[in-house]
């Protein structure tokens, strides 16, 4: 190899490098793991939640056993949505994520029916065991809604970066990147955290 080819190629060799870090090549990786991430915040709060549904069921049911059709509802419902599972492949179906927000709703509707019928048994609502799982649970609903706008925020932010250039040209030709599905409400209000409050036995 010549002199002159030799310095020709040093001085092309920075320009291509800025050329392809300017068209995504470090940044789509980064923009698609931090969607993973914060996809795992959400599974990690769903599964908080059906971690306590046991829990709140078998306090209810200890004091209100009358109520077992509201249990096994949510029992069921827990069931369901617990064997819904998205992972991190499944972010651009949008049919999947569907699929796994109507479970978690399902699950939220239930719960809020079961959550319901305590204002009937003061005794429940005064149990120290139930007003630990009552804290919890409303802990975790925010922790839910919070998860799931840092996640629609992180898709946003994926989303943009793959359509827009320079990053188009690395996500197109290099990654065959695909749009990120944000989680959509499937339910009126379902956006906002439910409001968990017994009323403190008054």
């Amino acid at each position: 190899m010549t002199m002159d080819r030799r310095f020709t190629l040093a001085l092309i060799a920075p320009v291509a490098l800025m050329t392809l870090s300017g068209c995504g090549i470090n940044s789509i990786p980064t923009a698609d793991e931090n969607v993973k991430a914060r996809w795992a915040d959400v599974q990690n709060q769903y599964q908080r939640r059906a971690d306590l549904i046991p829990n709140l069921v078998n306090t209810v049911k200890g004091y209100a056993q009358q109520e077992s059709q509201v249990l096994t509802q949510v029992t069921e419902a827990r069931a369901k949505a617990s064997s819904i599972q998205v992972n991190a492949d499944d972010l651009s179906d949008p049919a999947k994520l569907q699929q796994f927000g109507a479970a978690q709703a399902q699950l939220g509707q239930s719960l809020g029916r079961l959550l319901a019928t305590v204002e009937a048994y003061p005794d429940l609502k005064s149990n120290q065991n139930f007003l630990t799982l009552q804290s919890q649970l409303e802990g975790t609903e925010n922790r839910i809604t919070i998860a799931r706008q840092d996640y629609n925020a992180a898709v946003q932010a994926y989303n943009t970066r793959i359509r827009t250039f320079p990053d188009m040209i690395g996500a197109k030709v290099i990654y065959g990147a695909e749009p990120k599905v944000p989680f959509e409400a499937t339910a009126p209000n379902a956006e906002q955290a439910p409001t968990v409050d017994f009323g403190n036995g008054q």
